[in-house]
């Protein structure tokens, strides 16, 4: 096995998931676009580099290094750093910050020690209490579908500022996302379409290969080969 991946639900609300990796030796995989940042740390070679990692817009092809350790923390949408301007990242403009030692790093002023995966819900706690890592609370209820008394401009702001996105384009991916889970429980490609809103087929189509990396029909026969 060339990647060895697992994943943790976390205690605060301000987290989608913990996750952790390993690589046996170098490899290539496809990076689809989600609307989440994430802090990724990378142990490699026997230092630790720490990334800033923004929401990505279309799917792209990433490299990973042989026998490397990955831990990350994918935060919620709505989840942000107000030091750390969320739209700044996207699409691969990812920020490193600074590793002081072997277990330390630089992060708005202070230094911190690196977490683990198994120690992540404290640091976590600890960017919370500080105000590092703050929640926009009406910028996630606007993505659950409740419409905020405020005006259109205001909204679009507050969905840059929290997300880096826009709130069309999270809904786009997110849809793309909905899409790959029926097309892998076996709905016919056009039924897919067709209750997920997209004009077409053509629609579809054009849609998981922007985001996703693969077509429809890509897409299903993952299933057959599972």
């Amino acid at each position: 096995m060339e990647f060895v991946f697992d994943e943790k639900s976390a205690t605060s609300s301000f987290v989608e998931i913990i996750w952790q990796g390993h690589s046996d030796r170098a490899g290539t995989f496809t990076s689809v676009a989600t609307s989440n940042w994430e802090m990724v740390f990378t142990t490699f070679n026997g230092r630790t580099s720490i990334t800033a990692r923004g929401p990505e817009t279309k799917a792209s092809t990433a490299d990973y290094p042989a026998d490397a350790d990955f831990f990350g923390i994918t935060f919620k949408l709505g989840t942000f750093m107000p030091h750390l301007p969320i739209k700044t990242l996207c699409d691969r403009q990812d920020a490193s910050l600074s590793e002081l030692s072997g277990n330390s790093f630089w992060l708005y002023g202070s230094t911190w020690e690196i977490p683990t995966f198994d120690n992540a819900d404290v640091f976590i706690s600890q960017l919370i209490r500080q105000d590092i890592l703050v929640y926009d609370p009406i910028v996630a209820a606007a993505i659950q579908g409740d419409t905020p008394d405020l005006s259109i401009r205001t909204l679009q702001y507050r969905f840059l500022q929290a997300t880096g996105l826009t709130h069309k384009t999270i809904q786009q991916i997110d849809r793309a996302h909905h899409a790959v889970l029926l097309l892998e429980q076996g709905v016919p490609v056009l039924e897919t379409a067709l209750e997920l809103g997209y004009f077409d087929q053509a629609h579809l189509t054009h849609s998981l290969k922007r985001f996703i990396g693969q077509t429809p029909a890509q897409v299903a026969q993952r299933r057959v080969v599972e």
